[in-house]
Parts: structure tokens; C-alpha cells; sequence
């Protein structure tokens, strides 16, 4: 984490008041939040509609913080104290990762897409820990506040990290892509999430290349190969750049062979190797991204017959294609951090294509963000499931009646229970499950389906 002097920082922050009684104070990491002060760090208040971090100020520097930010138009900053006084909270914190990025000698790998970009990230950092000293993004610290708190508490020694980078709406990409200076960067797809404030899946692409506007010069682009909105605008980039492409077709540079199901992942062989590589992760679909992160480990000088210790060791992120085991002894897959008609589409085949269960269920519940379409998009979820394939489909939520409706001409009616209260659905649900039932619970983060599964999971 960054370790500097007040002086050091209060010159990255851009400070408007003399800190010089305090300038030989030695700053160790950041925090937003006066709960989790560790001795040494930096806080930073911000000004919210409910809280003003400022009023913690005092507090935290009782418990241990070194100095704190403090902005301008907030009154009376407390006198006698380690203080930062800045134009703006967020600003300041901005600036000062991008300060302490330029002086790092780190490789940064950055990760965006509409699915499956925290997942990659996860395999990328995986692959390259076993070569390499590697920080990735944690959690979902992935925007325009948390990137720079990760950037901030990379180690000075870290040799690469792995950023995601997420984004709500146009600029946002272009901003962070901009703070970290990747040396390397992937696109995994171009789905429909954020179609909302987006208006197309045109547009959507548009934003996600903005990833290209931070990569150094002559760093490599790892994009999705077979999604012609990435392909049609890449050739277009006028930039010095690599480009390398992954997915399921061999026009690609890398694609797989031989693919296989094994207990609770799948095995691969590539076209580059002759290894047959084990990934302890369920779904085909996430074969392509352990192939973007495979692109990656290789320009970093990873053999690819080396990958295969990187990827047995590869453990995703909670509630991310999870398979868990409720009281049961039914087999669930916890899905439930996020959802777009890509991947809920990519989960349910998943589902489809497993064996060695006699009764299957889905739980699916709204996807978020979808614009004016979003009603016709959940209704395609439902008319595309197989009766051969799927015996019951439960649905949660507004949106999720519109799956219902759908499912009812493809299931039959009987098979198909609609909620909007969550608690009945479990009550009913639980009626449906034994030793020999495989639940898949999915939707966006916004529904809170994990309560479904830890409720399936309680003695």
C-alpha cells in the first residue's frame, strides 16, 4: 500500500494549506471508512446525501489515522490536527492513485465486459501468481472509487496487477483506463447489461473499447474474437496496439478443442499446446474466459504448458457460478451475484448439459438495466428453455413474470411457479428438492437471491 509522507501526499493531492508542522508524518494506506482505521492511514471523508464523512474526521484520527482529507467547502476543519484540505474529496483521492501508479514499476492488466470480467480477472490473476507477485481488484472495487482505492493499496514490489474496471454509462472506462496506464488489456464480450443507459449493444461496445484510450503504447488488446462489434470497430483503433483475439471459432488466435465435462469443471485443450488443461470452474463459457486469461499469462512469458497449476488454483468470487450444497442434499449453483440474458442464457445450458441429476430447477429473478426491451428479453428466457432438459422453473420479481409467462409454453403451466414474495418461493421450493435435484439460482445483484440459497443451505 502506499507509504509516503504527509508532505509527499499532501503535493499528489493537490492541497491548499500549509501541512508543514505535520510534513515529516508518514502515511500508510487509505480508507474511506472511519470503522476499518488502521493505524497510519490516510482518511477520506466524503460528503453523501445521508452521512457527512467529515463529521468522523476527529474519531478517526483518535483511533489511529495519521492525516485526513478535508474538503473545501465543508466549514470549520478542526485546528491542531494532521489535515488535508483539499477542492474535492474524490478528486483528491483520484489524483493521488494516479500519482502513485506513475511511480510504481508495476504491470497493470486491465479487465472490462458486459459478463464475466470478474471472473477473468479472477483466472487471469491465478495464471500469473505463479510466476509473479500479483494484486487483483477485490470485491466489486471496480469504479471510479474503488479503482483508485485499489490502485492505492497495490505493494511497491507488486510486479503485476489485475484491475477491473466496470462502468454505468459512457467516459467511464476512458477515466479509469486512463488512471491505471495498462500494459495490457481484455474485452471479454459485449452482452445487453447497461442497455438501459446505453441504448444498444452498439453502444455498449463503443464504451467498453474506451479501454483502449489507457493502454500504453504497443501493449496488447485480448478481445472476444467472435462478437462482430468488437472485431468491426477494433480494426478501426488508430492506436499502436497488439491485438489478440479468443473464442469458440478457429479464425481466433486461440481457441479450445477437446472439450470435456469433469466433476464440477471441464477439461480443454487449446490449438497453441497439445496439454489437456483442467478448469475447476463450471460452465463452457467460462472456458473462453480462462482463455482471455491464458492470452494474458503468455505475453507476460507463461508457457501454456505451465497453466495448468495456475488454473487448479483458481477460486472465483463468492456467489459467481458457486456450487454449494443445501440440507438436503441437493446440489445448488449460486449465480446470484449478477445477471444479463448472455449469461443467464450461458448458466441455464450449463444446467441443460449436466448429468447425473433427475430432477433440475431454476430459480431466476429480474434482469436489471435492460432498457425499453427488458420485458421482451425475460420473455425470451422462458420460451428458449427445454421440457427435456429443465423440470421446474421458479421465478422472482416483476420482470421474472415475464420468464413465467414464457416458460408456460414451454414447460407447461404446471411447471412454472411465479413469486413476488421471496419467502413463499422458498416455502414452495424446498417441496421440490432431495438428494437428486440440481437448483440453479440467478439473477442481478439488485434481487438478493443468495438469501434463496442460504436458506436452502440452513439446518
Amino acid at each position: 500500500m502506499i507509504k509516503r509522507s504527509l508532505k509527499q501526499i499532501s503535493d499528489m493531492a493537490s492541497a491548499i494549506n500549509d501541512i508543514t508542522p505535520f510534513a515529516d508524518v508518514v502515511i500508510e494506506g487509505v480508507t474511506i471508512d472511519s470503522r476499518k482505521i488502521q493505524p497510519g492511514n490516510l482518511f477520506v471523508p466524503f460528503k453523501g446525501e445521508q452521512v457527512d464523512g467529515h463529521k468522523y474526521v476527529e474519531d478517526a484520527i483518535k483511533k489511529g489515522a495519521a492525516a485526513s482529507l478535508w474538503q473545501k467547502d465543508v466549514p470549520n476543519p478542526p485546528e491542531g490536527l494532521p489535515i488535508i484540505i483539499v477542492e474535492d474529496c474524490l478528486v483528491a483521492l483520484q489524483e493521488l492513485a494516479r500519482k502513485y501508479r506513475q511511480e510504481l514499476s508495476v504491470k497493470v492488466v486491465g479487465i472490462t465486459g458486459s459478463n464475466g470480467k470478474t471472473t477473468t480477472k479472477d483466472m487471469t490473476a491465478g495464471l500469473l501468481s505463479t510466476q509473479y507477485k500479483v494484486q487483483k481488484t477485490e470485491g466489486n472495487y471496480n469504479n471510479h472509487l474503488g479503482l483508485p482505492l485499489t490502485v492505492l493499496g497495490l505493494s511497491e514490489d507488486t510486479q503485476i496487477a489485475v484491475l477491473e474496471m466496470g462502468m454505468s454509462g459512457r467516459g467511464e472506462i476512458a477515466f479509469l483506463t486512463k488512471l491505471a496506464c495498462p500494459d495490457a488489456v481484455v474485452i471479454t464480450n459485449i452482452g445487453e447489461s447497461h442497455l438501459l443507459d446505453l441504448g444498444s449493444r452498439e453502444g455498449i461496445a463503443e464504451a467498453k473499447l474506451e479501454i483502449l484510450q489507457g493502454l500504453r503504447e504497443g501493449g496488447l488488446a485480448v478481445l472476444h474474437g467472435d462478437e462482430p462489434l468488437l472485431m468491426e470497430r477494433i480494426y478501426e483503433y488508430k492506436g499502436n496496439i497488439n491485438i489478440q483475439t479468443f473464442g469458440r471459432t478457429n479464425t481466433n488466435h486461440l481457441y479450445p478443442k477437446d472439450i470435456t465435462q469433469i466433476e464440477q469443471g471441464n477439461s480443454f485443450k487449446i490449438n497453441a499446446s497439445e496439454t489437456v488443461f483442467e478448469l475447476p470452474v463450471l460452465g463452457t463459457h467460462n472456458i473462453l474466459n480462462a482463455l482471455a486469461a491464458m492470452l494474458i499469462a503468455h505475453y507476460f512469458s507463461i508457457p501454456y504448458e505451465q497453466m495448468n497449476a495456475g488454473l487448479a488454483q483458481v477460486k472465483l468470487t463468492n456467489m459467481r457460478m458457486e456450487l454449494v450444497e443445501g440440507k438436503q442434499g441437493e446440489k445448488i449453483i449460486n449465480d446470484a451475484y449478477n445477471a444479463s440474458p448472455t449469461s443467464m442464457m450461458a448458466a441455464i445450458e450449463l444446467v441443460s448439459n449436466l448429468q447425473g441429476y433427475k430432477r433440475k430447477i431454476l430459480v431466476l429473478g429480474d434482469m436489471l438495466e435492460l432498457g425499453p426491451e427488458e420485458e421482451q428479453y425475460h420473455l425470451q428466457i422462458g420460451t428458449a428453455l427445454n421440457p427435456e432438459k429443465i423440470d421446474y422453473l421458479f421465478t422472482y420479481g416483476e420482470l421474472g413474470e415475464h420468464i413465467a409467462r414464457g416458460a408456460n409454453q414451454a414447460l407447461g403451466s404446471h411447471k412454472v411457479f411465479a413469486f413476488k414474495d421471496k419467502l413463499q418461493l422458498i416455502d414452495h421450493l424446498k417441496k421440490y428438492v432431495d438428494k437428486s435435484t440440481l437448483v440453479l439460482v440467478k439473477a442481478s445483484r439488485g434481487m438478493r437471491l443468495e438469501e434463496i440459497v442460504q436458506s436452502l443451505q440452513k439446518k
